[in-house]
């Protein structure tokens, strides 16, 4: 064995047992508004408890929460992260992965990757949005197409009038779109830059609408995990864009956000909200990814403090200035969960969203660093007048199989006929959950 594996062999050794005889909180205390936040916890290593991704075997599928069935819209993909559905009822996806990056090499970077790669996410990028169409509205996908391609990974996609916007690993493009089509060839013309750059440390890139069609906002990850590269490499990044289509300007939102993903706007309060990836490295119960609103021009901590004016001490150096004006998140939603997606019901009035009520679907794609493990499942966080209050409900769970991850789950739609739509992009299949009160369309 050479020598750089048996030190990987050592440390990862290390950080597996490392605190086992301390026993580890449920994962439930880091859920709601006032999550329970422990001391930290540092590591050489953060601790790696991979779930080995293998796929569905035949047959086998997703356990939906009592009163729900789940049916296979569509399988056979190529990582499909993102789900969004056109007036005219046909679904596309994005199926995406990381663009080739620089990363900072050494030990660290190469444990990284190994575990990336036993997670299900070292795939190459498929670079494609494909179309599905239901025919027959059996709930299965009958037609399959190749929408788009030759992109650069692909990620949030949002129709506005004739023109469809796509985010890029590096920039927000579009293209003109006609009702019904089934491909767009066109050249996709870049109409805003977004931070990318050779490391691009979190690179999915998310847009939507505001609900007036006027602006998009977009969705940037850290460079880091704590701007361990500097803050030169931060900017823009952990950030929301808000972007005028008319003037093709655009401005920071929101910031301190690690690394938001989903986004939605709330129809009862016109609040926008984002779901969060928290840091690591800080023990098995810190940091909670979290559910918020974003404030326009709001700090949410990120790298100085978390939680609030929970400091980092890891991070040097310090903004106490900034610290004071961080904001606190609305919800927790549990440590290390890599909670992505997000669809909020306030608005529709069947189906998924009527057996729920008024909250948002979230899809946790899962931990890699937490023992036991956590996420690896889609949840229902209920909303009261004020926004999310109350426990979290489970309504797609058996992603994890013993030690085996069957599935991922990323992004998550409510569809135009009540159903929630699950992307799964280690299983390569979207899922389709329904209440079976009421049949698959």
């Amino acid at each position: 064995m050479r020598p750089i594996n048996l030190v990987m062999t050592a440390l990862i050794g290390l950080s597996l047992s490392a605190c086992a005889s301390k026993p580890v909180a449920p994962i439930s205390t880091g859920f709601g508004p006032d999550p329970e936040l422990p001391p930290p916890s540092n590591r050489l290593l953060p601790r790696v408890n991979v779930a080995k991704a293998e796929m569905w075997p035949a047959g086998m599928v997703p356990s939906p929460a009592p009163g729900l069935s789940v049916t296979e819209f569509v399988k056979d993909l190529d990582h499909p992260r993102w789900v969004y559905q056109l007036p005219n009822g046909d679904v596309l996806v994005a199926e995406s992965n990381s663009p080739p990056k620089e990363t900072s090499g050494g030990l660290r970077a190469y444990v990284q990757g190994k575990v990336m790669a036993k997670a299900g996410a070292g795939v190459p990028s498929a670079n494609r949005i494909t179309l599905l169409r239901d025919r027959d509205g059996d709930g299965v996908a009958e037609l399959k197409t190749d929408f788009m391609t030759d992109l650069y990974s692909p990620f949030g996609m949002v129709l506005i009038g004739e023109t469809f916007y796509i985010a890029n690993a590096d920039g927000i493009v579009s293209v003109p779109y006609v009702d019904g089509a089934t491909s767009i060839t066109e050249t996709p013309v870049k109409v805003f830059a977004l931070p990318g750059g050779p490391r691009n440390h979190h690179w999915t890139k998310n847009i939507i609408a505001s609900p007036d069609k006027t602006k998009l906002y977009a969705a940037v990850g850290s460079n880091s995990n704590i701007a361990e590269h500097g803050m030169e490499e931060e900017a823009g990044r952990a950030a929301i864009w808000e972007y005028d289509i008319a003037t093709g300007q655009g401005r920071l939102f929101g910031e301190g956000l690690r690394n938001p993903v989903g986004m939605d706007f709330d129809g009862a309060t016109g609040k926008l909200y984002t779901v969060v990836n928290e840091r690591d490295e800080l023990g098995d119960n810190l940091v909670p990814d979290y559910l918020t609103s974003v404030q326009d021009g709001g700090f949410y901590g990120w790298p100085y403090s978390y939680f609030g004016q929970i400091v980092d001490a890891r991070v040097k150096p310090q903004d106490p200035a900034r610290v004071a004006t961080a904001i606190k998140p609305d919800y927790g939603l549990g440590s290390h969960t890599a909670s992505l997606g997000l669809d909020i019901s306030e608005g529709r009035a069947s189906g998924m969203a009527s057996r729920f009520g008024r909250g948002a679907f979230i899809g946790q794609h899962g931990s890699w660093n937490r023992k036991p493990r956590s996420g690896y499942k889609v949840i229902f966080v209920p909303f009261d007048a004020d926004g999310p209050a109350g426990e979290p409900q489970d309504v797609l769970t058996g992603f994890l199989d013993g030690d085996l991850a069957r599935g991922r789950p990323v992004g998550v739609l409510l569809d135009q006929k009540g159903g929630l739509l699950v992307a799964d992009d280690v299983g390569n299949r979207i899922w389709r959950v329904a209440p079976q009160s009421v049949p698959n369309p």
